[in-house]
């Protein structure tokens, strides 16, 4: 015997949850961005997954690292240990990259303009010379 109802609501496997759920919390997209593109027909139902399958804490609403501007604040996430890897290998470069311009600057500022650069020593003022 067939049911002749119809169903308002559309069932979702565990991984198709698990895979909006994690989109958004990379940041990808917001749960309404999501809620769109998958047309998903529930208003608060991605948020529900969320709150059941995510690991922030979507309980209290929107997680703070969140709220700025839509983006996502990467500093906070947890990353594993070769994106923390390759994200300090790239902070390092840049590092150098900036050290090597001002040091540039200096030489250039020493060589063709005769001004002498000298870095001040931590804990001394110029009141107290």
């Amino acid at each position: 015997m067939q049911s002749t109802t119809k169903r308002s609501q559309r069932d979702y496997s565990l991984a198709f949850k698990l895979a909006v759920v994690e989109q958004v919390e990379k940041g990808e997209m917001t749960y309404k961005q999501a809620q769109e593109h998958y047309g998903i027909q529930g208003r608060s139902t991605v948020l529900v997954w969320l709150r059941k399958h995510g690991r922030l804490n979507w309980c209290e609403g929107t997680p703070e690292l969140f709220k700025r501007d839509g983006r996502v604040d990467k500093s906070n996430t947890a990353l594993t240990p070769e994106q923390r890897i390759k994200a300090l290998e790239k902070e390092l470069a840049d590092t150098k990259m900036k050290a090597e311009f001002f040091e540039a600057v200096v030489n250039v500022l020493e060589t063709d303009y005769g001004v002498s650069v000298v870095k001040k020593r931590k804990g001394k003022s110029f009141k107290n010379r």
